[in-house]
């Protein structure tokens, strides 16, 4: 895709230097899991035979999709995300190579896993025209950035047209997750899918929004939250 294509990102792409062994992992291992910048996405992208797919958007430091992919073997995951570091740290956490480490001759995934987990290294918006009509089973949306200013408002990833794009990938029944420890995040959040007939709230008690869902993974930015006093919170909504 040409870059004038592309829409306007607001947000880092990069934060510390990345030190060598994970630098190694970006150039080295990166290419075999990356997803092709101009085919349509099946389930043959994958090393491995799955049943479903599920997309995670903007996986951060890659703990959700890690874990979630080692313990569903059939299942095969995408995962977007635009910050080097966080990609890196997902490759550190497949194949188990640590900073400090040797870099071995053939990087491989470590023995407990399989080959079912596709990285898209940018903007997911950009992905979205690969994705097929109702290919997905699931899409995670954990702990965007809030963009709390009213001025930024338009830059929330919730918006109509990215929730329209959403509800053609997921198939009926399928599942969209978004998880918050924002306030103002999670009123906008309800407010806008409330207002979307694509989707339905799955919520019948204040259990089902407060605690985490039982296949859930703990993130980095979920015990931050915790630590300084904010309650996250997980809102599943069903694509009718």
């Amino acid at each position: 895709m040409q870059t004038n294509d592309k829409p306007k990102f607001y947000g880092r792409r990069q934060g510390r230097k990345i030190r060598k062994a994970k630098s190694g992992l970006l150039e080295r291992f990166l290419p075999q899991v990356a997803i092709d910048t101009e085919s349509k996405i099946s389930k043959n992208i994958f090393g491995t035979e799955i049943d479903e797919v599920y997309l995670e958007i903007g996986f951060g430091n890659g703990e959700h999709i890690a874990g979630q992919s080692q313990k569903n073997h059939h299942i095969g995951f995408i995962g977007a995300e635009v910050f080097k570091n966080g990609v890196a740290n997902l490759l550190t956490l497949m194949t188990g190579i640590k900073e400090n480490a040797d870099m071995p001759e053939e990087i491989k995934l470590l023995p407990s896993r399989c080959d079912n987990v596709r990285i898209w290294s940018d903007d997911v918006r950009i992905l979205f025209s690969q994705i097929p009509d109702g290919f997905l089973s699931k899409v995670f949306l954990l702990f965007p950035d809030p963009w709390p200013k009213k001025r930024h408002a338009s830059r929330r990833f919730v918006n109509p047209d990215n929730l329209k794009e959403i509800a053609r990938m997921l198939k009926k029944g399928g599942i969209l997750r978004v998880a918050t420890d924002h306030k103002v995040y999670k009123s906008w959040t309800l407010r806008r899918l409330h207002e979307d007939s694509d989707f339905k709230w799955t919520a019948k008690t204040s259990d089902d929004w407060r605690n985490p869902p039982a296949d859930w993974v703990e993130t980095k930015y979920q015990r931050k939250a915790i630590r300084e006093g904010r309650k996250p919170v997980f809102l599943d909504f069903e694509r009718i």
